[in-house]
């Protein structure tokens, strides 16, 4: 009471001077260009690293400088003061205490690590989708990006679209009614996927870190089947078409229709290698009730996912000759009053309604998304500008993309214990399935065996060696890193 008194007595006698002092105190804009690391340089981190050339990149690393040689050789003219790394963890030791943010492109596996060491260090992060590998990085990053309080993004861009922001308004607006049933596919994978692992062990090539690639995963020898690109096949560096696709695709279903948790999941597919994501799968997600939005009803819903070449069944009302597929994949909506299908990345979506398909168009329903009108790596950029107090966050910003991730990373979960022939229910605030047997085992397969001898077909199929379904269950949401490298816990 007494030092209210004296503050009050201060504003009455100069509150020019109080207030004065108050304005002074918010934090300015920044003024000048972001320092930027970027790890992993050679496939999507090019692309974003382009997006962001307003912007001054200090130190570059990417463990395949054949790969990444165009790249390096543009920002050496480009910023002549650049250092060049093969490793990101040399680069961060010597720059990371001078940049102002990160962007990491590096492999699935690898994304946890790099980002979580550059958060908890306070610098700004941008991260290529996936945002990581598991249900237990996702969390983390998500938790740690909340504690430091810097901006953040993932590279879903659609969620920077007009499309996406259409989809999430015309559903918050009811105009479909309550939805119980999403069904949404892509046409990936378009990388090799249901291998078998490879027994060649072909030298390394010189201009190949082949350790700082497998990071934190099981050591295996070199292979190129693995890298660029291809990591997205095989479990111990990706997700498979899932974690590829999903995040530009069921990205409208998780913010349009206020998703957390699932409460049961289920996930089959073609033959479950032990190395490789699957040709094709199919994995269903049950969420519970949520709290209702002023226009829009949020009961059960379920969302069913399909890849490598499944696509669900045509709604009723889609005309003959209308592709489903729309720039690579789509969700469907349906909801009590019509559908609406939102393409990838949310793009070109429309209304099926009372026998009539219309284009979403702005100004029809109130807006509730954020329209983003830059790039979506330059609105990340704006969001590490801005000071924190009133910082305005980006549209995937690591708080919202983290349970959004959880989601495709419980699907991956899914399949990869489908040999436990059962829907499988799930606690999400405590990360953990509450009802696989005591004793139940899963295993995978390691060759398939086929061969036809004298016009006569031979199955001889190798697995793994059954393991505790619930300890490989909890590795699989919380993995164990190897080769020194370690998982950070979550913060308080």
């Amino acid at each position: 009471m007494k030092a209210g008194s004296v503050a009050a007595a201060a504003l009455s006698m100069n509150p020019g001077s109080v207030l004065g002092k108050e304005r002074a105190s918010v934090e300015a804009p920044m003024d000048r260009k972001l320092k930027i690391l970027g790890v992993g340089i050679g496939g999507r981190g090019s692309a974003d690293l382009s997006a962001m050339e307003t912007e001054e990149f200090i130190g570059l690393a990417d463990v395949d400088w054949n790969y990444a040689k165009p790249v390096m050789e543009k920002y050496k003219k480009m910023f002549p003061n650049i250092k060049l790394y093969h490793d990101y963890k040399t680069m961060f030791a010597e720059l990371l205490d001078q940049a102002d943010a990160v962007v990491c492109a590096t492999a699935d596996h690898t994304h946890a690590i790099v980002c979580a060491e550059a958060l908890m260090a306070g610098k700004h992060v941008y991260c290529e989708k996936p945002l990581t590998r598991t249900v237990y990085e996702s969390r983390l990053l998500a938790k740690l990006a909340a504690k430091q309080g810097v901006a953040t993004q993932m590279g879903n861009q659609g969620s920077s679209s007009i499309g996406t922001k259409l989809t999430v308004d015309y559903l918050q607006a009811g105009v479909i009614g309550a939805v119980r049933r999403v069904d949404a596919f892509t046409d990936r994978p378009i990388w090799p996927q249901g291998l078998e692992r490879p027994v060649e062990t072909p030298k390394v090539p010189k201009t190949m870190n082949w350790d700082a690639f497998i990071g934190p995963a099981p050591k295996r020898p070199y292979n190129p089947i693995y890298t660029p690109w291809n990591f997205r096949g095989w479990w111990d560096f990706g997700t498979g078409a899932l974690g590829d696709m999903a995040c530009h695709i069921l990205h409208t279903v998780f913010v349009g229709l206020k998703l957390q948790y699932p409460i049961r999941i289920e996930g089959t597919s073609t033959p479950l290698m032990s190395d490789s994501c699957p040709n094709a799968q199919i994995v269903k997600f049950t969420y519970p009730q949520r709290e209702n939005l002023p226009k829009l009803a949020l009961p059960e819903v379920t969302i069913t996912w399909y890849d490598g070449g499944l696509v669900p069944l045509r709604p009723e009302g889609l005309p003959e000759g209308v592709n489903l597929n729309i720039d690579g994949g789509a969700a469907i909506f349906y909801g009590e009053k019509g559908v609406i299908v939102s393409g990838c990345y949310g793009n070109k979506p429309y209304l099926i309604q009372d026998g009539k398909v219309t284009p979403l168009k702005e100004g029809v329903v109130p807006s509730v998304w954020r329209k983003v009108t830059t790039s979506h790596q330059q609105d990340w950029i704006r969001a590490c500008k801005e000071p924190k107090a009133t910082r305005v966050k980006s549209n995937s910003d690591f708080t919202q993309a983290g349970p959004f991730t959880e989601m495709i990373a419980m699907g991956v979960c899914a399949v990869r214990l489908q040999g436990l022939n059962q829907v499988l229910e799930w606690d999400g605030e405590n990360m953990k399935f509450t009802n696989i047997p005591a004793g139940a085992k899963v295993r995978a397969m390691i060759k398939d065996g086929f061969t036809i001898k004298d016009g006569h077909p031979t199955f001889k199929k190798t697995y793994t060696d059954p393991v505790d379904a619930i300890e490989y269950a909890k590795q699989l949401v919380k993995p164990v890193y190897e080769n020194g490298y370690v998982l950070p816990e979550l913060p308080a």
